[in-house]
C-alpha cells in the first residue's frame, strides 16, 4: 500500500484547532477524504473520519450523545450514558476508517503531515489554488465511456469462457416469432398505428 497522492485544504486563521482538511489516495485507486489536522500541545497530528455516535430515545428518535434532552419529545437524558475510554473521556465519535496499527498510522500522518507543511508554503506563493475539491473534474466523459467499455469487454470475454451469452437478445423462436402479417407494413399509408394488428 502506498500514498499516492495527498490533497490539503487549508483552513482560515481563526484562532481554532482545526489546521486543515485532507484527502490521501493509496495505489492511485482509493480515497479517503475528511481527515483533520489538527494543532495539539505537541504539534500538528491527523485525526482519521468519523461519524457521531447516536442512540435512541424511549420515542425511537436518534440523538447525540452529547444532547441533553431528545430532539423529538423533548425527554431529559442521563449526561452518563456514552461510553467511557479508559482516561474517562466520553466516547462521542467513531471511526469511519482507520489503521489498524501504528506503524501504518505513523505512515500516514508522517505523509499527510509533510505534505500540510508544502501546502501552507505553496499557499503563501501569488496564483495559490487550492486542489482538494478536484476529484470530480477529473472524470470526464471520456474516462467513463472507456470504463464501461473496459468492462463491457471484460464481461463478454468472462461469459464466453463460461458459455454464456450477455450481449445480444434472443433470436426469434417459439412464441416470440412474429406473425406473418407483421413483418409486412400496413397497406394503408405505409404506417401502422398503436394497438393494429391485434384484431
Amino acid at each position: 500500500m502506498v500514498i499516492t497522492e495527498v490533497r490539503i485544504k487549508l483552513m482560515e486563521d481563526n484562532n481554532e484547532r482545526l489546521q486543515a482538511f485532507c484527502s490521501i489516495t493509496f495505489d492511485d485507486c482509493f480515497v479517503i477524504r475528511d481527515l483533520k489536522i489538527i494543532e495539539g500541545t505537541r504539534g500538528s497530528f491527523v485525526a482519521m473520519p468519523s461519524r457521531k455516535l447516536t442512540d435512541r430515545c424511549h420515542c425511537g428518535c436518534k440523538n447525540h450523545l452529547r444532547a441533553r434532552h431528545c430532539n423529538q419529545c423533548g425527554a431529559r437524558f442521563d449526561e452518563n450514558r456514552a461510553l467511557r475510554e479508559a482516561g474517562g473521556r466520553a466516547k462521542l465519535h467513531a471511526d469511519i476508517a482507520h489503521p489498524i496499527n501504528s506503524a501504518c498510522r505513523e505512515y500516514i500522518q508522517s505523509a499527510i503531515i509533510k505534505a500540510f507543511q508544502e501546502e501552507k508554503e505553496r499557499s503563501k506563493q501569488p496564483g495559490y489554488v487550492c486542489r482538494y475539491d478536484d476529484y470530480d473534474a477529473e472524470y470526464e466523459a471520456e474516462s467513463y465511456t472507456q470504463i464501461v467499455s473496459e468492462m463491457t469487454a471484460a464481461r463478454k470475454a468472462a461469459s464466453a469462457a463460461e458459455g454464456y451469452r450477455t450481449d445480444s437478445a434472443h433470436g426469434t423462436q417459439g412464441a416470440h416469432a412474429p406473425a406473418p402479417q407483421e413483418t409486412q407494413p400496413a397497406a394503408q399509408g405505409g404506417q401502422r398505428g398503436f394497438g393494429s394488428g391485434i384484431i
